[in-house]
């Protein structure tokens, strides 16, 4: 099957799909011999013989990482704004790895890095319901009336489930977990019962946990992992 070029260098895990087209448009990537400056330009991945600046681009080896991310750390290969990214944190080690979704720049934990993009769009399509989970401060006393509220949706946002863990007038610390990697969902959501985050840790993403990982640590995961940790995927292939 005939696939987009800039998806095509994507799927084989040599960049992101923007930088894969901004490679395209500045004349740097070759197929059969040929300059191609369209990223809509289609190949078949498997057979197609691509260039990038010269050099043969061969699919990266099969690696998956788990990364603590660190507080005020954006999750893009690179930032116009001249922010520290993930991929800064884990310098020659980012290599041709790819974020599997996205925790916003005031957010840390568990951040799963892949070659595979398939693997990295099946966790991230929303119709397979990977649950996300996350250790939450949120400010004032959030109501068991507030947190079923959030469970049921709002405004198009909703919580798999809301688990409260300790409660004051000064804040309360919950356990919240998602389906979907929607853009600050958990912060949209607390803020429409009025409430502010003030502390948001991802711990488990499916069946991988963040464990006793530091802020900016990471750990390889081997491939016996994923498949024990995500059997759905596995059984898809």
């Amino acid at each position: 099957m005939r696939v987009r070029l800039d998806r095509a260098l994507s799927k084989r895990g040599l960049a992101s799909r923007a930088e894969a087209q901004r490679l395209i448009r500045a004349g740097r990537v070759t197929v059969s011999g040929l300059v191609v400056t369209d990223p809509a330009h289609l190949v078949v991945p498997q057979t197609a013989s691509v260039t990038i600046a010269g050099r043969i681009a061969h699919a990266a080896p099969w690696r998956t990482i788990a990364l603590h991310k660190p507080r005020g750390v954006v999750t893009t290969r690179r930032d116009p704004e001249g922010r520290r990214t993930v991929f800064d944190v884990l310098g020659r080690d980012a290599g041709a790895l790819v974020a599997v979704g996205r925790l916003d720049m005031a957010s840390t934990g568990l951040l799963l890095l892949t070659t595979d993009t398939h693997l990295a769009a099946w966790l991230t399509d929303p119709r397979n319901e990977i649950v996300r989970r996350y250790v939450v401060t949120a400010r004032g006393a959030l109501t068991d009336a507030e947190a079923r509220a959030m469970e049921r949706g709002i405004g198009g946002l909703q919580a798999r489930t809301v688990e409260v863990r300790k409660r004051s007038d000064r804040e309360t610390h919950l356990v919240i977990e998602l389906t979907e990697g929607r853009n600050r969902e958990i912060r949209r959501l607390l803020q429409s019962v009025g409430h502010e985050v003030t502390r948001l840790l991802r711990v488990a993403f499916g069946g991988l946990e963040l464990g006793t990982l530091q802020p900016g640590g990471w750990r390889d995961v081997t491939r016996d992992e994923v498949a024990e940790a995500f059997a759905r995927f596995t059984q898809s292939l």
